[in-house]
């Protein structure tokens, strides 16, 4: 079996392909990339479709060595990555060799990096997807929910002929230096359990990414916000849902999220934000603005038209 060896897993490295859709009847959550964007471009990038399985890297420290002829891709966080010790830039694709050695530093901008190979790894899909989420044991290398491991094999298929290597236009890459956000926000049908006041409070306010942020949810610090009810009847949740519990601070919910829930949502977040949002580090900000439901088609739209039109440009040597 061909493909790329693991040496070092890093600090929480994930196999990811577009997400697990039509099972929070039975309880299994989506899963799937926390940046969209940036994984969407790592694979075209490869010349794959868009759903195909590529590694999520949170923070950094993997290490792997290839096996095959193929093309990489890293776009996301800024993760430095050298080839044979040699640093190979990010946005753009490069062709590898058995015997490579593909190295990941650490962040110094944004959190998540995704890491993407000619075909896509090929591994073994679980209820109709790869997506690893390791809360609910489900996906990944081994189907159960582990992240990857040192001594593993990721496979990939061999090329015959190398693709020609690419670069993602400039404009089209994501600043994440600032380690802030501004998201935006439709309200939800539980709007009208927030006074004015209190809706007037979080989108005027600063809150900050907690240290307990994780792939379930990002848990914010800032002014509370206090619902005139204390819960609600268990139903489900929606990705980007902004739950209030009963201690005021709101939490995001993200891709890993349980399917029902019993706390206020005072909305969702656009799901094009939400990229920008996980890129952020413990301690970044977060700054909201409410859209109307009608200009979160039109922004989904131009993104989608956006992304499609965009041509890659030949790759720097």
């Amino acid at each position: 079996m061909s493909g790329l060896i693991v040496i070092q897993p890093g600090i929480f490295s994930l196999a990811q392909d577009s997400g697990r859709f039509g099972l929070h009847s039975i309880g299994l959550t989506t899963g799937g990339p926390m940046d969209r964007n940036a994984f969407r471009w790592a694979n075209r990038l490869c010349d794959n479709s868009q759903s195909a399985t590529a590694i999520e890297v949170t923070v950094g420290g993997l290490v792997l060595e290839s096996t095959t002829t193929t093309n990489i891709a890293m776009t996301g966080a800024n993760i430095p990555l050298t080839i044979n010790q040699q640093a190979a830039a990010l946005w753009q694709s490069h062709k590898i060799i058995p015997g490579d050695r593909i190295e990941l530093g650490f962040a110094v901008a944004g959190s998540r990096g995704y890491l993407a190979v000619a075909g896509g790894f090929q591994i073994e899909p679980i209820f109709n997807s790869v997506s690893t989420v390791p809360r609910e044991g489900l996906g990944g290398t081994t189907q159960d929910g582990t992240p990857l491991q040192a001594g593993q094999i990721l496979p990939c298929q061999a090329l015959q002929h190398p693709l020609d290597c690419l670069s993602v236009p400039s404009q089209q890459r994501p600043d994440y230096a600032a380690n802030q956000a501004r998201v935006r926000v439709v309200l939800g049908y539980q709007q009208d359990a927030f006074s004015e006041i209190q809706k007037q409070l979080f989108f005027s306010s600063q809150y900050t990414v907690s240290d307990s942020s994780d792939r379930m949810g990002y848990r914010l610090k800032g002014p509370n916000i206090s619902p005139s009810i204390d819960g609600i009847l268990s139903e489900g949740i929606c990705l980007g849902a902004i739950q209030v519990p009963a201690d005021g601070q709101p939490i995001i919910l993200l891709n890993d999220r349980q399917t029902i829930g019993g706390y206020p949502k005072l909305g969702s977040v656009l799901s094009l934000d939400l990229g920008k949002l996980a890129q952020l580090m413990p301690g970044g900000t977060v700054q909201f603005e409410a859209i109307s439901v009608e200009r979160a088609h039109n922004l989904l739209a131009l993104d989608e038209q956006r992304f499609n039109n965009s041509q890659l440009e030949p790759a720097n040597k």
